[in-house]
């Protein structure tokens, strides 16, 4: 970065600068952990030197000060768990409403605010760049673009099928329903020389776009659809009020979609050596959110449960996803966990 050529190529320059924020982001937190812990030990020696009264104070600062600093060690730790080559990546989380009609449709966009409340938490942006909304409530589809550091990284816990029990506000008689709703996670590809596809392979809709906007999206179709024609691959974007912007999204969707359909048929490939993979399917949920008759979410993955259910429906999810890092990122299911729940 010091050569005097270094800024001949911008366009390289930035990438080695981004490089270089990246490699301190994982040195300086090390760095500042080793410091801290070499303060720790000062204080304890000074603490011995220290009348009793003295040392009451001071093991009280110091339990205090390795409290924060114990949960400072973990953040780092989940970080090493992040090796992937695109957990970096900012990343599309997607939702689609399972068979259950209305209350699935309810389920998934109880999900989307989750994901919402997460992100936020995590200071990640988070834009709802497609959303079907349902026949009566709730969304039947819906995908977010979660922009953040090491947002694919921590998302893709989430990817599977996620189960609801609980008793129905649509239901008169008051009976317990389940519903069932799917979240899938990719990458956001940021290089397009990653997949190289060509443009006859691209069929290119626009249309009128729905919800806000005002006059401009009714009178411009400023919607854009993208297809995928060999795969069948469809995305859309809607969420702004230029039609180039909303080609410019869509298009990264669909170049990450094909992408990891690439990956994953490569995996499927892999399987067939070592062993056969669960399917996303219903009947194999990662996750169990019981609302009635009592009040649990348990990932039937790692065992992770909590009985508060509301901190997790308002997006406290770092339990189930450090816990799933931390179990090696498990890609096959648990056998079934034959839980009261279930037994309906």
């Amino acid at each position: 970065m010091a050569a005097e050529s270094f800024w001949n190529n911008r366009e390289q320059a930035q990438k080695l600068i981004d490089e270089a924020n990246s490699l301190r982001k994982k040195t300086d937190p090390l760095l500042g952990a080793e410091k801290q812990l070499d303060d720790f030990r000062v204080m304890v020696e000074l603490s011995e030197a220290e009348p009793e009264a003295g040392q009451t104070k001071l093991q009280h600062d110091l339990e205090c000060d390795l409290a924060k600093f114990s949960k400072e060690i973990e953040a780092i730790e989940l970080k090493v768990f992040l090796n992937g080559p695109h957990d970096r990546n900012n990343c599309i989380l997607s939702i689609n409403a399972g068979a259950g009609g209305t209350e699935s449709c309810d389920w998934a966009a109880m999900l989307l605010r989750m994901y919402q409340r997460w992100c936020e938490s995590r200071g990640w942006e988070a834009e709802i760049t497609d959303a079907l909304a349902g026949d009566v409530a709730g969304i039947k589809s819906g995908t977010l673009l979660i922009s953040g550091e090491n947002a694919y990284g921590f998302c893709k816990a989430e990817r599977g099928v996620h189960r609801l029990v609980r008793i129905s506000p649509f239901d008169a008689n008051k009976r317990r329903h389940t519903s069932f709703a799917s979240v899938d996670v990719i990458a956001e590809i940021q290089e397009a020389e990653e997949i190289a596809i060509p443009p006859n392979e691209f069929q290119i809709d626009t249309f009128r776009s729905g919800g806000k906007g005002g006059q401009n999206v009714n009178k411009v179709e400023t919607a854009v659809r993208i297809t995928h024609i060999p795969t069948g691959l469809v995305v859309a974007s809607q969420s702004q009020r230029s039609q180039h912007q909303n080609r410019a999204t869509a298009m990264k969707l669909i170049l990450s979609r094909i992408y990891a359909q690439r990956i994953d048929a490569q995996k499927q490939e892999m399987e067939r050596f070592y062993g056969e993979k669960g399917s996303v399917s219903w009947g194999n949920q990662i996750r169990s959110y019981v609302f009635q008759p009592y009040r649990m979410v348990k990932d039937l993955r790692t065992g992770v449960q909590t009985s508060n259910v509301q901190a997790v429906m308002d997006g406290d999810l770092d339990l189930f996803v450090n816990g799933w890092l931390r179990a090696g990122c498990p890609t096959k299911r648990m056998a079934a966990v034959k839980d009261d729940e279930e037994n309906e």
